[in-house]
């Protein structure tokens, strides 16, 4: 089965080392070199702070977490590219276990959010995790929306971020998805595949030309996407298996990931915790390298030249990692 899902712009990379963002790699189409020139992230340069993990992106602008959860740590909006950024104003420190961030865009409101799942201690007890949510530009405070029905034990949400909306799964449970919207800032569930027979914990939520998708990754021979045709109707949930006999033979078996999209429908996919990243063009049913070094984990990113004052407004501050950035 073939799905033309194609995305008209030429995605970049935002890879990340050691858990920390540090390179921004450009795809270009020439098909011969796909990579013409990598444009680096210096944390000193263009980041806040060094050693930042990538909660999300939308539009061109990042949303970082410096530090540890369940810590002291500090949430980063940024233009990486314009070297701005503007430091979201945190809670008073609670007693709590577990917090999750996402960042996300509503197309309703034109609002960029940031939303997090906190996990607290009551009398010595993990209670029933909660949902924030930051309006950035907006809100002068976190805002309290809600319980969440399943808590999560990692740091940030699922990829999968189609449309406004946030998804994630439980890791106990492989036949529902969960989901928040950042224009109704209420969460639904939604059913997922029916008979999977993969745990939650090898399944992975991403995003596919506006399609929300749900990939086993777990097979050594093949990896299987489900795309939700029409969203919200678990009905329309399709399958493709793709073979993975034409990734070069010593890295086949490993698991890989899809990213993003791009010319004419292909699928790029990273290399689980590794620098490989191939291109899976669904015509031909073949693999390509996409020479991609220096990275762990690879996110899909769209560079923008809007500021963050677009965002912000002009009575918050907006901070500058350097006086001026020649980009070339």
């Amino acid at each position: 089965m073939y799905h033309k899902r194609s995305s008209s712009n030429f995605p970049s990379l935002l890879l990340t080392v050691n858990d920390s963002v540090y390179f921004l790699v450009e795809l270009k189409a020439d098909d011969s070199q796909p990579l013409k020139r990598n444009i680096v992230l210096s944390p000193m340069f263009h980041l806040p702070s060094p050693n930042l993990r990538l909660i999300g992106s939308c539009n061109g602008f990042v949303c970082l977490l410096n530090g540890h959860v369940g810590t002291n740590h500090s949430v980063y909006i940024s233009n990486p590219l314009l070297g701005e950024y503007y430091k979201v104003k945190m809670p008073e420190r609670e007693e709590r276990i577990r917090v999750a961030y996402a960042f996300c865009f509503s197309e309703a409101s034109r609002q960029y959010k940031v939303l997090r799942s906190v996990l607290k201690i009551f009398e010595g007890h993990p209670q029933v995790s909660e949902f924030e949510v930051y309006t950035i530009g907006v809100d002068e405070k976190w805002r309290y929306v809600g319980k969440a029905p399943e808590p999560l034990c990692k740091s940030s949400f699922s990829n999968a971020n189609v449309n406004g909306v946030v998804h994630w799964m439980n890791t106990d449970k492989n036949d529902r998805i969960y989901s928040f919207s950042s224009w109704t800032e209420k969460v639904k569930t939604l059913l997922a595949p029916r008979g999977l027979k993969t745990s939650s914990y090898d399944l992975t939520l991403v995003e596919l030309g506006n399609c929300l998708c749900l990939c086993d990754t777990n097979h050594s021979e093949y990896v299987d996407i489900w795309w939700m045709e029409e969203y919200g109707i678990a009905e329309s949930w399709t399958k493709d298996r793709i073979l993975k006999d034409t990734i070069q033979p010593n890295i086949c078996r490993d698991r890989f990931i899809p990213i993003s999209t791009w010319k004419d429908g292909e699928i790029l996919m990273q290399r689980d915790r590794a620098t490989q990243v191939v291109s899976y063009n669904p015509k031909e049913k073949k693999f390509t390298k996409v020479k991609v070094y220096l990275g762990f984990a690879a996110s899909r990113y769209i560079p923008s030249f809007y500021s963050l004052k677009t965002v912000i407004g002009e009575s918050l501050q907006v901070s500058y990692t350097h006086p001026k950035i020649d980009l070339v």
